[in-house]
């Protein structure tokens, strides 16, 4: 039903897409997405919660979510006025859906060139903050599984230390509703937290630090606080091995914690 249903939106919303103005054409990838969570949540039965809206600044700021799953590359567009992506250039050469890509005006990366990667988002950063826009990067470059080691990559550090913009994680715990490399959907209810921005003015090491911090603690609480309840989804390997190493380093034992 995703895949059906998003390609008809595309061809059906393609006029109206190609033919208005740039921020009235954020009208179809915002209902697109509202009407994926909407099919996600009477389909699957996921729901999802979202905290710390508040959080957000005014005007331009860089938004780093967690990778975890498909599902956060689109659950979040309807909450921001007007994001830029950095995504894959790759994605520009899938028809329809680069159309729409290109329309809204994405910064596309050559992953294989890091020299032409830095470039490019510098580029493409540099005109969306005089847009006013959020710029969106996901820190690790490509989906982790839930409870897997943090790889945060230095593009994120990069922006940071080259634009004087707060940046705002985002940590929450889709994958394991939504998993990677899975058919499969499961019933529950995503949470998502908007964390406290990290205000610009940091070294690049204790940004980076500070980043992984806040968001894998937060990710960290989201997975204790369902390792124990008998409705949760089921964790990948990842995520209980990591229950494991939280608990052992909290002083709990495995037996202990039921």
């Amino acid at each position: 039903m995703f895949y059906a249903v998003t390609f008809v939106y595309m061809v059906v919303f393609l006029p109206f897409a190609f033919l208005a103005p740039h921020k009235q054409a954020w009208f179809v990838p915002k209902f697109w997405a509202r009407s994926m969570l909407w099919l996600h949540r009477h389909v699957a039965g996921t729901k999802h919660v979202v905290t710390g809206l508040e959080k957000l600044p005014e005007g331009s700021y860089i938004l780093a979510p967690k990778h975890q799953s498909a599902w956060d590359t689109f659950a979040f567009l309807p909450w921001w006025p007007d994001p830029v992506m950095i995504l894959k250039r790759q994605l520009m050469w899938v028809p329809l859906f680069g159309w729409y890509v290109a329309k809204m005006q994405m910064i596309p990366i050559d992953r294989g060139n890091r020299f032409k990667a830095i470039d490019s988002v510098n580029k493409g950063a540099k005109r969306a903050i005089a847009q006013g826009r959020q710029i969106v990067i996901y820190p690790e470059g490509t989906r982790r599984p839930p409870g897997a080691e943090p790889n945060y990559k230095k593009g994120i550090v990069n922006l940071y230390e080259t634009f004087d913009l707060p940046v705002v994680p985002i940590a929450h715990n889709a994958g394991l509703y939504w998993p990677r490399r899975s058919f499969l959907r499961h019933p529950g209810t995503i949470k998502v937290e908007i964390l406290d921005p990290i205000q610009p003015g940091l070294d690049g090491e204790t940004f980076r630090r500070t980043l992984i911090e806040r968001t894998e603690g937060a990710c960290d609480r989201q997975l204790l606080a369902l390792a124990d309840d008998p409705d949760a989804p089921p964790f990948p390997e990842t995520a209980r091995k990591r229950v494991v190493e939280l608990r052992s380093a909290a002083g709990v034992s495995p037996t202990d914690a039921g």
